[in-house]
């Protein structure tokens, strides 16, 4: 039910109905209390066009969303440290992205905590690197059956191998795409395999396997390649260190997915400040009404 529904319904203004919602919003969630958080995971979410991004905080054990920063890195975590300091919370783990700014936001605010770089967004960058290669290979190709294949693999190269759909036959649309260029057959089956980094049995056989897989990326002569290896073995202890504890950022995956809905239901919200504390009490489910 929307704000609009309701303000017709009791026959008052939005403008009556979205003061009521906010002043209630305001009262249980605008200050979440800190003391009790021990695993997190930040990330940014984008608002509008033109780059406008809020960064989240957020709770791993109830799953709430407990701060909410405007802008990305250090700057938009500053509010956060402070209210941190004030709470003397014992954090023993941030699930995040690879971010050299927020890293040091953790760093300088968390000393303490281990940085644990997150699968979804590792996965992810290794993806747009997959996306490059292909547009790379699209624009040198000369046949004009090359191209089409290689057009039409778009979505089915980002795809988990067990998620291809057998129905359109897009396994065998996928081998055959593979089987006309090797750079991109080597960085898919790479892409396979890296996703194993996080099924390992220990954190012993992890860091054979993450190893292995940089010589591996190192050595295959793609350039795409040989800079994801880089970048994970710059941020080797922090993907590693999802064996000391075990968190990701999945459930905000989930959490942003359901403010992008929100968002959308209500075609933005009229106040910034009245949307960050919709998002501070998105896990509550009594509270359905949007904009």
């Amino acid at each position: 039910m929307t704000i609009l529904d309701v303000a017709l319904h009791l026959g008052g203004s939005w403008d009556l109905i979205k003061d009521i919602q906010k002043r209630d919003l305001s009262h249980r969630f605008a200050k979440p209390k800190l003391k009790h958080l021990r695993q997190i995971a930040i990330d940014e979410i984008a608002i509008a066009k033109g780059h406008r991004y809020l960064t989240l905080v957020m709770d791993l054990e109830s799953g709430a969303v407990v701060f909410v920063g405007d802008g990305t890195g250090a700057k938009a975590l500053k509010p956060f440290g402070k209210r941190l300091r004030g709470s003397r919370a014992k954090i023993k783990a941030v699930a995040m992205d690879m971010s050299p700014a927020y890293r040091q936001a953790v760093s300088t605010h968390l000393p303490e905590a281990k940085i644990v770089f997150d699968r979804f967004h590792v996965m992810k960058l290794f993806n747009e690197k997959l996306s490059d290669l292909r547009r790379a290979l699209h624009r040198e190709a000369t046949d004009v059956m090359q191209k089409k294949v290689l057009k039409g693999t778009r979505w089915l190269l980002l795809k988990a191998a067990e998620n291809l759909d057998e129905e359109r036959d897009e396994k065998t649309k996928l081998k055959e795409a593979l089987a006309l260029n090797q750079s991109l057959a080597v960085a898919y089956y790479l892409k396979e395999d890296l996703r194993q980094f996080w099924e390992q049995a220990g954190k012993k056989f992890a860091t054979l396997f993450l190893d292995g897989w940089i010589k591996r990326a190192e050595g295959s002569g793609i350039k795409k390649l040989q800079e994801m290896a880089k970048t994970l073995a710059s941020h080797r202890s922090g993907l590693l260190a999802y064996y000391d504890v075990m968190i990701t950022s999945g459930p905000m995956e989930g959490t942003n997915n359901k403010i992008k809905t929100m968002k959308r239901q209500a075609y933005g919200f009229r106040g910034r400040e009245f949307f960050k504390l919709k998002i501070l009490a998105i896990h509550e489910s009594q509270y359905k009404l949007v904009g």
